[in-house]
């Protein structure tokens, strides 16, 4: 198994706060989620996460004219410079103030930041300077008297204008001018969340958060100032006949009447200078739009179409046409404030994200309808569960809902709201038709995945809170266990009744598992009295070993081949147990792999508080060979179940605005009253003090931040990537084999050169082997497709088995993206047919391929079919429009 696996994607999250922005060609959507960048692809939709990684929240994002470059800023004033094109971080910059506001210039030469009260611009990375020296400071602006929040460019990028919270707002210009000062915006009675130039004009908007909207209109144009070239000093000026001019007296002669002449027209120049007209504006337009009890939260203006729309506190937003402020489309999208709200590159689609509910719609105003429309969990991931060939992955949460999600386009398609509480767990159908949740109101529910509806509600004779559950490979049994009633209960899911209550545990059943083998109806609880219990389902008798450990259960998982079970117990150990004989086959000891950071809270060190940690989610490897862990830290732990130690350790955030990922408390926070953020801030006495071991965060604390866990973890069933459900949403962690030179027995003799001698030669069956040696995919790809259709059932006879697994597992991948379908689905069916037995992995990893190929191609030829019956009938309309046409001539003639 190979471990090369990198940070791919983020699902369960789409946006958290800060700005969103457009691309230049409008298709992509930049968002913020957490530490992380998404990018949402909405001409092919596609969602993907930059692997890049800040030590704080992003909150504020500019990306150059060119879309080559994204400036992101987090909550800390660390700014990173980011480069679309190889994905990659380039430059980190401190400016160790919060960042309100980030510009690039329209041409892409500068990039404004608003720092505090200051505004400083920067020269523009790139191509531009023919250099690539980031962060060069140009110029820095004071003036405003509180925060500056907006900022914007003239189209020539030589003024800029900002706004501020001190109700005002300054243009500013880059160039030395003599027409050009200062010019001060007043009187708009609020903060002001935005400013705007028009489409190459000097003319201004200014809207401000109490709805007023003006218009500065300025008393010259662009072409007017006039950028005045840099002179030296009179004091550094050097005569060229200096020693001529100390032997000459400018006393008399014709020397003295050239002077004074000199003179006179300097006096004429001063006075021209101060007749001469400078920049002005006027206030011509001034209007208020309804807001209410709401207050304008951001907006946004196209500059090209005049188009004005802003967000309300109230979850309303509102287009507006300019000059005449004439109201075009309004539309309320949620109950919450509606955080940023952003134009793309034409005009047509309006970009909106609201922060309390992780919200991310794409608008299309003029056909009222949705281009994108996604939402995370609004509390944290419990649960997830992949599909059995991998595509989907459904996820419960604290919110009460059932999310779906594509793996391959990393898109949330359903959301089921049923359960009103809390869910603990989901699991998939192995026929993948439906999926089955618990929760803590009592109820597991089964959802349709054909339908998308809730078909079937498992309920108890009295009410019970469920914390685990289990479905057997037959899709015939459900069982779930109970939090405060220590019972396992079975159903039968073709008729929905209750088939048994298992009783004998002590203590809450936190989890459960079935044999997965296709016959088996073993089922495992665990539980924390220390016992783990094998039960059989269809036993009426109600029998069951019971297996005692040293500390309370916490997870429970089968091998893939049913032949054996893990355990992960309180003290941070993964026992191992053959069920046939309920005896222990060994053990790992994790109390060394699962570091533990300190909360600011935390009265004990981090290694005090390690001792408390354990692994709460195990799952094993689609081969059985490895299993995963994660549990109360930042870290996921990879075990070899064979030689019983440690594969690797992967970190899952380095995000410091959660909690509990440092080792030691900021030293910025021990005051002399001890650590600030134990120091209770209470004049009045209304503030309540947290219970006594409490696990939620106060919200209402003086420091809220969210502590790091991971919930919920789970192998791909292809073994190509795994998931994990953490304070940071759905982070999927997939094979990189992009930068990976891995070959497989390789000779000095397999060249690049010598597998494309063997091709020419039409030996394939060695160009192919040769090719599967080396390992390089552009060649593997290359050599196949080369092979013709009529030879391709002798070259898979010539293969041998080794081979035949390691190229349907190159097929897997490529059928999902080659145009040549049947040419590879002949490969996939002669190779098949000569192989006795293949990995279960490698059969999974060719079905999802497959299968979202003919998905692709079904939609495909839906449209097709009823464009064929339109063009047919608009036809056929045509034809009978002509021959009624030429009977109406020939019956006049």
């Amino acid at each position: 198994m190979k471990f090369s696996f990198k940070f791919s994607n983020l699902f369960g999250a789409v946006y958290k706060k800060g700005d969103l922005v457009f691309t230049g060609d409008g298709n992509t959507l930049i968002s913020p989620v957490g530490n992380r960048i998404t990018l949402f692809d909405l001409k092919n939709n596609k969602s993907n996460a930059l692997p890049v990684e800040s030590r704080f929240n992003f909150t504020t994002l500019a990306i150059s004219p060119d879309s080559t470059t994204l400036v992101a800023v987090n909550d800390q004033g660390e700014a990173h410079l980011i480069s679309l094109i190889s994905r990659s971080l380039i430059h980190r910059y401190h400016f160790k103030y919060p960042i309100g506001c980030v510009k690039f210039s329209p041409d892409g030469k500068y990039v404004a930041f608003a720092k505090g009260r200051i505004v400083n611009v920067f020269r523009a990375p790139g191509k531009h300077l023919g250099e690539y020296n980031p962060f060069v400071l140009e110029k820095v602006y004071h003036g405003a008297f509180d925060d500056v929040t907006c900022i914007d460019w003239t189209s020539d990028s030589a003024e800029l204008i900002c706004g501020s919270k001190d109700t005002t707002a300054r243009v500013y210009s880059m160039k030395k001018s003599r027409k050009f000062r200062i010019c001060k915006f007043s009187g708009h009675g609020d903060v002001l969340v935005g400013v705007y130039f028009e489409d190459s004009s000097l003319n201004a908007w200014s809207i401000s958060a109490n709805g007023r909207i003006d218009r500065w209109e300025a008393n010259m144009e662009l072409s007017d100032l006039v950028e005045v070239q840099n002179e030296p000093p009179e004091a550094k000026k050097k005569c060229p006949d200096d020693e001529e001019d100390d032997e000459i007296d400018l006393l008399r002669g014709e020397l003295r009447d050239s002077k004074l002449e000199e003179e006179n027209n300097d006096e004429d120049s001063d006075d021209e200078d101060t007749k001469l007209q400078r920049l002005s504006y006027t206030l011509n337009v001034k209007k208020y739009v309804k807001t209410g009890s709401a207050k304008i939260t951001t907006v946004s203006f196209h500059k090209q179409s005049k188009i004005l729309v802003y967000g309300r506190a109230d979850g309303a937003f509102f287009l507006y046409e300019l000059p005449e402020v004439n109201l075009i489309h309004s539309l309320s999208i949620a109950d919450t404030s509606i955080t940023r709200i952003v134009f793309n590159g034409t005009g047509d689609w309006v970009g909106l994200g609201c922060e309390n509910h992780g919200q991310l719609l794409v608008w299309e105003w003029q056909s009222e309808s949705y281009i994108l429309k996604q939402q995370g969990h609004s509390a944290a991931i419990s649960s997830l569960e992949y599909s059995g060939d991998g595509q989907f992955i459904a996820t419960g949460g604290e919110d009460g809902k059932v999310k779906l999600w594509n793996t391959s386009t990393g898109f949330c398609f359903v959301t089921f709201k049923d359960h009103s509480a809390a869910i603990t767990a989901v699991k998939f159908a192995r026929n993948r038709k439906f999926v089955v949740s618990a929760s803590v109101d009592g109820t597991v529910r089964a959802f349709d995945l054909l339908r998308y509806r809730n078909f079937r509600t498992l309920t108890t004779p009295r009410p019970v809170q469920f914390g685990s559950l289990a479905i057997d490979s037959s899709c015939e049994f459900v069982a779930a266990g109970g939090q405060d009633v220590f019972e396992v209960y079975l159903w039968s899911m073709k008729v929905g009744r209750l088939l048994e209550v298992l009783a004998g545990h002590e203590g809450p059943v936190v989890s459960l598992d079935f044999n997965p083998g296709l016959t088996s109806t073993e089922l495992v609880s665990a539980s924390w009295d220390k016992t783990v219990r094998i039960w059989n389902a269809i036993d009426s008798s109600m029998s069951n070993e019971v297996v005692r450990l040293s500390s309370d259960c916490l997870a429970v998982a089968y091998r893939p081949d049913g032949k054996e079970f893990a355990v992960a117990t309180l003290d941070c150990q993964i026992s191992f147990f053959d069920p046939s004989t309920a005896r222990q086959t060994g053990y790992i000891d994790g109390k060394n792999d699962l570091a533990s950071g300190r909360s600011d809270t935390d009265l004990i060190t981090a290694k005090k508080s390690q001792q408390g940690k354990a692994f709460t989610s195990i799952c094993y490897s689609a081969d059985g060979d490895f299993i995963i862990a994660g549990g109360h830290s930042k870290f996921v732990c990879i075990y070899s179940r064979i030689e019983e130690l440690i594969v690797k350790r992967y970190e899952v955030t380095q995000n410091r605005s959660l909690d509990a990922v440092d080792d030691f408390i900021n030293r910025r926070k021990m005051t002399e009253f001890g650590n600030l953020d134990l120091v209770e801030m209470r004049d009045d006495g209304k503030n309540k003090i947290s219970l006594p071991g409490a696990k939620k965060t106060d919200m209402a604390a003086r420091s809220f931040k969210p502590e790091i866990k991971v919930f919920s973890i789970q192998f791909s069933p292809t073994n190509h990537a795994w998931a994990v459900a953490s304070t940071e949403g759905l982070l999927i962690y997939s094979l990189d084999n992009r930068t990976l030179f891995d070959p497989y027995m390789l000779e000095e003799s397999i060249t690049p050169a010598s597998i494309r001698n063997a091709k020419k030669e039409k030996r394939h069956s060695d160009a192919i082997m040769m090719s599967l040696r080396l390992n390089e995919t552009p060649l593997i790809k290359e050599v196949i497709e080369s092979v013709p259709p009529t030879d391709i059932e002798i070259c898979a006879l010539n293969l041998p088995d080794v081979y035949v697994e390691k190229l349907l597992e190159f097929i897997a991948g490529a059928v999902e993206s080659s145009k040549f379908i049947e040419f590879y689905l002949i490969w996939v069916k002669h190779l098949i047919v000569r192989t006795r037995s293949l990995p279960l992995n490698v059969l999974l990893s060719l079905q999802k391929g497959i299968q979202k190929k003919y998905q692709d191609l079904s939609k495909l030829a839906y449209f097709n079919k009823y464009s064929m019956m339109l063009i047919k009938k608009m036809g056929a309309s045509s034809t009978g429009n002509e021959s009624s046409e030429e009977e109406n001539m020939e019956m006049s003639m």
